[in-house]
């Protein structure tokens, strides 16, 4: 994991820990402010394991309040220790923290369990969006999210999201351009 990456997410399992320590009735705006913060950097460094911190951010902000107390704990104590393993650099138990971050999403109670899916799936597609805003192409962002092209476009085409201002330079100033970089003097 190249160290930038770590920091990223070392930043954003302690930010999300410090949001979660003392439940709040801002918790899930931090949340979701946390979850956009998390986007930007994947636009920047294309990461596999800052996607899915993002995505698990995202999920979390979902579902938070449907959790059990027993499964709110677990689910702070879950991102204490990914954030410690990660911290020391032992991958392989900072992976198994964050498995079980995900188990303890999917069985937050009967309607998590049944719209998980459709959470992670709105989490990809919403992130990917905002990949697009990013100046990402949808085939990035589709990519990047684990989502078809389709998919991606469905949900953008509904957003401001494919809407770039383009400021186009005119043709006169396209030749001198061309000329000048060719040592060339215009006609």
């Amino acid at each position: 994991m190249k160290e930038v990456v770590r920091k990223e997410i070392l930043f954003d399992l302690t930010k999300a820990i410090e949001i979660l320590s003392q439940k709040d009735t801002q918790d899930l705006e931090e949340l979701k402010a946390l979850s956009n913060h998390a986007i930007e950097d994947v636009a920047v460094q294309k990461d596999l394991d800052l996607i899915s911190m993002t995505v698990l951010l995202y999920s979390i902000y979902k579902v938070v309040q449907s959790l059990q107390e027993n499964e709110y704990q677990a689910l702070v104590q879950q991102l204490r220790l990914a954030s410690q393993e990660l911290n020391n650099g032992n991958l392989g138990k900072y992976n198994r923290a964050m498995e079980q971050l995900y188990k303890i999403v999917k069985k937050g109670n009967a309607s998590v369990r049944e719209h998980l899916q459709d959470v992670m799936q709105a989490a990809r597609i919403k992130k990917g969006t905002a990949l697009l805003e990013h100046g990402l192409s949808i085939g990035q962002a589709a990519g990047l999210m684990g989502l078809s092209n389709w998919d991606l476009q469905q949900y953008a085409a509904k957003t401001t999201a494919l809407e770039h201002s383009y400021h186009g330079v005119r043709a006169k100033k396209r030749l001198q351009l061309a000329w000048q970089l060719f040592g060339m003097r215009g006609v």
